[in-house]
């Protein structure tokens, strides 16, 4: 359930190297509209995965980044990927 919407683990995948705006994770997902990408990050933040600080300036500036929760995902992710790889290089 915490993981489970595509979105979330595009997020996971684009947090792992550190944190980002929230521009940044717009543009390396790709197709996400923004109403979705808040809902998902705000879901993510109300479940521990995901850590969001806003900076006090104008116009405002949010940095997401992943919690201990959220990085210790990290080898579940590893698996996925791998896993995908090998079902690509079995069937092409």
């Amino acid at each position: 359930m915490l993981i489970g919407d595509k979105w979330k683990v595009l997020i996971l995948r684009d947090l792992m190297p550190g944190t980002k705006r929230f521009g940044e994770l717009k543009k390396s997902i790709g197709s996400v509209s923004q109403k979705v990408l808040t809902a998902q990050l705000r879901d993510m933040e109300e479940k521990g995965l995901v850590s969001r600080k806003v900076y006090a300036e104008v116009p405002p500036r949010v940095k997401y980044s992943l919690t201990d929760l959220g990085k210790s995902l990290e080898p579940i992710l590893d698996a996925m990927r791998t896993w995908g790889e090998n079902y690509k290089a079995q069937n092409m």
